[in-house]
């Protein structure tokens, strides 16, 4: 596609543009003075669907109306509650039904997968990352290390080449190759929290599997953005988070994978709730326990609604709208950010996201020489909403779901403006 740096061009995209109506279906935030915000960090909070509301509405009028009666009665009745949201996820990470349960969050749910798919042995039990891995996950493998009794220098670091910023898969094939037999495990981050870079699931399982070693993957930055085909890839298990690009509010629940080949292994060490227990027996109460098959055999307790309300509200958006048009309009969204970046012609300013759209999702990191978190705050003056990562990065997440070409135009005509007076002073 040939872009055009012009505000002109940016408005014809948005007319021509499929899915532009779902812009109106968000609260966009708006400064002091009634004017939308420039909003780019759906990489860390997506914003608030319309409906959501509603369906929280429906579940508190359900409880005030049946209250107990609500898990049989209501609606949307409780007890099952969140099977009516296990397709809709399964479709958007490429899963089947089985494989998928919305439940707890993201490291809570890392950590019971780690009971079941991490069992080192006095040889192999080392656990591999990314070297700029997510702190969560990081402190997440080093406590399951000290746990079992190793050390949290049994942590191996996957790191890009000296002097670039990206990871080279082939290296992580050496690493496997070379040290594999003391490894238990690999747990990488799909899509890079901080350069954006989108990891080849699949070889990344078959490098894994190749020495035995089990690969969990973390979709914190994935789910929503990318279409990882979980399954196909043939990765053991995954998590993510709801809350990102799948628009679930603050803190809402997150989503669990284990691959349908561990669907029916009662055997698999796990920690157990009544609520992954037989549902066919669960309020017979005095039964043994009786582990059911799929991820669901990872839940413990019973969901809270309210979350899972809003999570349905973005899921039946996804669900109307498809991943496939998402990530349509989102390659030719973030290819046009890319062009109007590189178009400033400053040697100060370089995207570090990998620039194959195959190889990203949508959100771009910028990094700017010489620059502090002042030029975070210059942007925030002007109702740019970005994310600032030290040293000298800003994440910018232009989503499908709400964002518009005009956005992209008017946000980097600011940052060029920014920096320009930065020279001058």
């Amino acid at each position: 596609m040939k872009y055009q740096n012009t505000l002109q061009f940016a408005q014809q995209q948005d007319k021509e543009d499929k899915l532009s109506y779902l812009r109106n279906r968000f609260h966009i935030p708006k400064d002091k003075k009634g004017n939308n915000w420039l909003y780019f960090t759906g990489n860390s909070l997506g914003l608030q669907p319309k409906a959501t509301k509603e369906y929280i509405q429906q579940e508190l009028d359900d409880w005030a109306n049946y209250g107990v009666e609500g898990h049989f009665e209501a609606k949307n009745p409780w007890m099952p509650y969140h099977e009516f949201l296990t397709g809709n996820m399964a479709k958007i990470v490429g899963a089947k039904p089985i494989e998928v349960v919305v439940m707890n969050t993201l490291t809570t749910n890392l950590h019971l997968l780690m009971v079941s798919f991490y069992r080192p042995t006095k040889t192999k039990y080392k656990i591999v990352i990314e070297s700029d891995a997510f702190p969560s996950d990081r402190y997440a493998v080093q406590s399951q290390l000290k746990f079992h009794g190793f050390s949290e220098e049994d942590v191996i670091e996957w790191k890009p080449r000296k002097g670039e910023e990206l990871l080279n898969i082939d290296d992580l094939e050496t690493i496997v190759s070379e040290q594999g037999d003391e490894i238990a495990l690999l747990l990488i981050g799909g899509v890079n929290y901080y350069t954006g870079q989108y990891l080849d699931l699949k070889r990344i399982a078959e490098i894994g599997h190749s020495k035995d070693c089990v690969v969990g993957i973390d979709l914190a930055h994935g789910a929503g953005n990318i279409s990882p085909e979980l399954h196909n890839s043939g990765v053991d298990f995954a998590a993510w988070c709801t809350y990102k690009y799948l628009n679930s509010g603050p803190g809402s629940l997150g989503g669990l994978f284990v691959h349908e080949k561990h669907s029916k292994n009662k055997d698999l060490p796990r920690f157990a709730g009544w609520w992954n227990h037989n549902k066919d027996t669960r309020f017979n109460m005095r039964q043994p326990f009786d582990v059911m098959d799929g991820a669901e055999g990872w839940q413990l307790s019973n969901p809270p609604i309210l979350s899972m309300a809003a999570i349905k509200a973005s899921l039946d958006m996804f669900a109307e709208v498809g991943m496939e048009a998402l990530r349509e309009k989102s390659e030719k969204l973030t290819g046009y950010f890319e062009f109007l970046i590189n178009q400033i012609g400053s040697e100060d300013i370089k995207i570090i996201t990998p620039s194959n759209p195959k190889e990203r999702g949508c959100q771009l990191s910028i990094q700017v020489k010489n620059a502090d978190k002042s030029l975070h705050k210059k942007l925030t003056e002007n109702n740019i909403i970005t994310d600032w990562r030290e040293p000298d990065v800003i994440r910018c997440a232009p989503t499908p779901m709400y964002n518009s070409f005009e956005d992209v135009y008017r946000m980097v005509n600011s940052l060029s403006s920014i920096l320009s007076e930065g020279k001058e002073v």
